[in-house]
C-alpha cells in the first residue's frame, strides 16, 4: 500500500508541474500578455513600462522559473481590476463555491446512486426506464438551460425559492440542483452498470445457490461491490462542480469562484484568470490523488496493478 501511495503521489507532483508549465505557455501562445492587461488606447511607452514592471521583457526561461517559484510560495499575483492579491480573492470566494458544490454532490448522490442501484436490480421495469431517462436528461440537456427553467418555474411563477444571491438555505436549492444534474446522470448510469455486472458474477450466483435471502444478497454482496466504481466518478464530478460552475454561479448571481472567473474574463483581468485556473488545477489533482488512494484501499486489485 505504501508503494501504491508513493507512486500516485509522484505522478500527481509530475502532473502538477506539467499543468503549471502548460498554463504558463498557453497564456503566451496568444501573444504578448501585456496586451491583455492594457487598454487599446495605451501608448507604446506605457505598454513598454508595464511589460518591464511585470517582467515580460526577460527571457522566457527566467519568467518560467520565477513563475514556478511564486506559485510554490503561494504568490498568485495581483488582480488588475480589483487591485487585491489573487489568493485573498480566491479564499474569499472559495467557501461559497464549496457550499454550492457540496450541496450539488449530496443531491446527486442521494438521488442518483439509489436510483441506479434499484434500476440495476429491476432491469427493464418502469423504475429502470425512469432511471435511464433521468440519466439521459442529466447527461444531454445543458444544465444552464435547466437552471433558467428552474428560475422561471420555481422562482418566478411558484415563488418557492430565491432566484439569485447567497442568502440562507433556500437560496442554494435551485443552483445546487441545477449543478447536480450531470453528476446525477453519471451516478445513475455507473451504479446501474455496476449492479448488472455484480448480479452476473460468480459470488452472487453462489450466494443465491446457498439459499440466502435475496434482500440479504443485495445489501451484503451486490451493493458494496457496485459502489466501488462510484468512488472515482464522485471525485471527478466534485472537481467538475468546483471548476465548471461558472454558468450556474453567473445565472444565480452566486458569489463563488465561477462568477469571479466570469468577471475576470469580462474585465480582461489576465493575472486573476491565470490564478483561478492554477487553483482549480491544483485542487483537481489533489482530489484525484485522494480518490486514487481511497479507491486503492477499497479495491485491493488496484494496488496490485
Amino acid at each position: 500500500m505504501t508503494h501504491f501511495i508513493l507512486n500516485r503521489l509522484l505522478q500527481s507532483v509530475a502532473l502538477l508541474i506539467g499543468v503549471l508549465i502548460l498554463v504558463f505557455f498557453m497564456i503566451r501562445l496568444t501573444g504578448d500578455p501585456t496586451s491583455l492587461m492594457v487598454s487599446r488606447q495605451a501608448s507604446v511607452e506605457e505598454v513598454e513600462r508595464i511589460r518591464e514592471e511585470l517582467g515580460f521583457d526577460r527571457p522566457p526561461w527566467v519568467q518560467l522559473v520565477d513563475y514556478l517559484s511564486d506559485v510554490l510560495r503561494g504568490d498568485l499575483g495581483t488582480s488588475l481590476s480589483l487591485d487585491q492579491p489573487n489568493l485573498a480573492l480566491l479564499m474569499e470566494r472559495l467557501p461559497a463555491t464549496f457550499e454550492l458544490a457540496i450541496g450539488a454532490l449530496l443531491i446527486a448522490i442521494v438521488i442518483g446512486v439509489p436510483l441506479g442501484i434499484v434500476s440495476g436490480m429491476y432491469q427493464n421495469t418502469i423504475v429502470d426506464y425512469l432511471a435511464r431517462f433521468t440519466a439521459l436528461i442529466g447527461q444531454t440537456v445543458p444544465n444552464f438551460w435547466l437552471a433558467m427553467i428552474f428560475i422561471v418555474v420555481f422562482g418566478v411563477r411558484l415563488r418557492w425559492f430565491p432566484t439569485f444571491g447567497r442568502d440562507g438555505f433556500r437560496s442554494i436549492i435551485l443552483p445546487a440542483f441545477a449543478l447536480s444534474l450531470l453528476a446525477m446522470g453519471q451516478f445513475v448510469r455507473v451504479a446501474r452498470s455496476a449492479v448488472l455486472e455484480a448480479r452476473r458474477s460468480n459470488y452472487v450466483r453462489t450466494a443465491h445457490a446457498k439459499g440466502l435471502n435475496p434482500a440479504h444478497v443485495t445489501i451484503r454482496h451486490i451493493t458494496p461491490n457496485a459502489l466501488i466504481p462510484l468512488i472515482s466518478v464522485i471525485g471527478i464530478q466534485f472537481t467538475y462542480m468546483l471548476g465548471g460552475s461558472i454558468y450556474i454561479e453567473t445565472i444565480f448571481s452566486w458569489p463563488g469562484l465561477g462568477r469571479l472567473l466570469n468577471d475576470a474574463i469580462q474585465n480582461s483581468d489576465f493575472p486573476l484568470v491565470q490564478a483561478i485556473t492554477i487553483f482549480i488545477a491544483i485542487f483537481a489533482i489533489s482530489v484525484n490523488l485522494l480518490t486514487d488512494i481511497l479507491y486503492g484501499i477499497t479495491d485491493p486489485r488496484i494496488r496490485q496493478q
